[in-house]
């Protein structure tokens, strides 16, 4: 059962300057702000590099390893990709003369430091490297540290993913979750820590904003991840934003942007999640997320759009099969639903033809289907099951999956990853067990209250303030995203005009009852609404700009039709 509910006004009473709009103020006192310094997107209100206690140590060994083999080990999503690129280019730019770097194979390698990869990396004819910087990953390869410290291989960590009980045997670690780290950038991505850590080592090597140049991959990265909107990632993200609306970007970014038929000017925190970081990831899901960091590293237009219209296509055949997949899963789950009362508390899936890249996608697509916390598995080898799992608000993924861990010691074989999204490899014949152990586990865990899904709005909105310049200035206010979600509101509209596009979309021509002017309004995937001329429903809905046609123009994408 869906419903909406409006958020509860939770800042303090703050001296609002006359010259910010109401509709904006309206959204802002729902959102976990402190104080109006909270909106400064300036760099430098950024958290100082400073405070940041681990970064001392890994300056000091990379400047240490400054004319030796440095290999950067990456990993096969965008927050991994933008990483690898951000890492490569700025010791690059810094004169670190012999930087190579090595993404994982996600079916041969696995995910992070493992002791197969260093090995292959010592067995290369380029020779043996001096220094392994991870990026985004790393925090739980205890064997890949080890075989590479046997070598004489130095290590560094670079990551933001939640640490083991007991920490990897790396020279230095930086990782902002480590217990006892007092620095504030918890919710920073994998590509914020590097962007902290090349602050610091260009500060040390008397070029301070050597890494500001690429705050465009900064952005790109940090939004594809998912992580938080704390204040520190919307300035990261705003002034990546800034560079790449000027053209003031990589190359392999621009292009990125061409192919998904996005102007520089107008990309917004939705194109980087819902355009660029699904063709950078669709590398790593399918094939060899090495392309996606050639596409952002090239200096050359031509090779740039060459490799991104290869990632283009990837995604595009990504699609076809996440499509199939998806049907699959909503079958299988259909098949056992009776009613919402009827579904399990958190909901397992395996299929023995699914591809092991792709199923994080479908766990997140029956997550938000049916509102439970849900994996899905494939089969990655003759003995082996890849998981990926998504979920809801209240139940955190990661110490759940530690629950079942603590309880069946041998049950899983990997697992890791936050509260919303976590990965692990089980031996398939252990599948059902998982599902048992799972399944009490979020019975124990999951309130009922938390199964029943809630739009949450910030409100009505006057029919005066549907425009074109209220839905710019929303946009373009602030970075929003996870943590810090975008403006929805909620009112009531008459149905003028309603047909069905693709079979799966309504568009539809609204008139609040309030009185004002009919707008346009388009209803992604809920063509089964039932919803007759003349008549009134409750909707939530984003209040957007459509800039397909020539003249932009106003619309409303609704989130949810609830009785009037």
């Amino acid at each position: 059962m869906t419903s909406i509910r409006r958020r509860e006004v939770v800042t303090r009473r703050l001296d609002w300057p006359d010259d910010v709009h109401p509709v904006l103020r309206q959204v802002l006192e729902r959102r976990p702000l402190e104080s109006l310094d909270e909106l400064a997107l300036e760099l430098k209100a950024l958290r100082p590099v400073g405070q940041f206690e681990a970064l001392d140590a890994g300056v000091e060994l990379l400047l240490k390893h400054r004319d030796a083999p440095i290999v950067i080990v990456g990993d096969f999503d965008a927050d991994g990709a933008t990483s690898t690129a951000l890492m490569w280019l700025t010791l690059r730019d810094l004169g670190f003369g012999r930087v190579g770097f090595k993404i994982p194979d996600r079916f041969a390698d696995g995910y992070g430091l493992s002791r197969g990869l260093v090995e292959r990396l010592a067995a290369d004819a380029a020779g043996l490297p001096k220094l392994i910087v991870t990026v985004d990953n790393g925090i739980g390869s205890h064997d890949g540290v080890a075989a590479a410290r046997e070598r004489g291989i130095d290590v560094l960590i670079t990551d933001h993913h939640l640490p083991p009980a007991v920490l990897p045997a790396a020279n230095v670690i930086v990782n902002p979750n480590c217990t006892g780290t007092a620095f504030g950038g918890k919710s920073l991505a994998g590509v914020g820590v590097a962007f902290y850590l090349l602050a610091a080592l260009g500060r040390a090597a008397g070029q301070p904003a050597a890494v500001t140049r690429y705050l465009d991959l900064v952005a790109l990265g940090t939004v594809a991840d998912l992580v938080p909107l704390d204040q520190s990632n919307r300035i990261l993200v705003e002034q990546g934003l800034k560079r790449i609306r000027a053209g003031q970007c990589r190359p392999g970014l621009q292009q990125l942007v061409a192919v998904a038929g996005e102007e520089l000017a107008s990309v917004t925190t939705a194109s980087l999640g819902y355009k660029l970081g699904p063709r950078l990831n669709a590398a790593g899901r399918l094939d060899d997320m090495t392309i996606g960091v050639q596409c952002l590293i090239t200096d050359s237009p031509d090779d740039a759009r060459r490799l991104a219209v290869t990632l283009d296509q990837l995604n595009r055949d990504r699609q076809s099969i996440e499509a199939e997949m998806k049907a699959d899963a909503i079958d299988i789950v259909d098949g056992l639903q009776l009613s919402d009362e009827t579904l399990p508390p958190v909901i397992c899936l395996m299929q023995s033809h699914w591809h092991e890249g792709l199923v994080g996608l479908v766990a997140s697509r029956v997550k938000e289907r049916y509102h439970r916390p849900s994996f899905a598995f494939a089969p990655s080898g003759s003995s082996r099951l890849k998981g990926s799992g998504r979920s809801i608000s209240g139940f955190h993924l990661r110490d759940a999956l530690a629950d079942v861990a603590a309880a069946n010691p041998s049950l899983i074989e990997r697992f890791g990853g936050h509260a919303m999204a976590a990965g692990l490899t089980l031996a398939a014949s252990a599948y059902d067990d998982f599902v048992a152990a799972m399944t009490a586990v979020a019975a124990k865990r999951l309130a009922p209250e938390t199964l029943s899904r809630e739009v949450l709005t910030d409100g009505e909105l006057d029919a005066a303030d549907l425009t074109l310049p209220v839905a710019a200035l929303l946009r373009d206010a602030l970075p929003w995203g996870q943590g810090f979600p975008e403006p929805c509101f909620d009112n009531r509209f008459e149905l003028i005009e309603r047909r069905v596009l693709k079979d799966a979309h309504l568009k539809l021509k609204l008139k609040p009852v309030d009185g004002g002017q009919a707008v346009d309004a388009i209803a992604f995937h809920q063509a089964d609404v039932a919803w007759s001329a003349g008549t009134v429903r409750r909707i939530a809905y984003r209040l957007a700009v459509n800039d397909y046609y020539a003249q932009a123009k106003v619309q409303l994408i609704v989130e949810h039709v609830a009785p009037a």
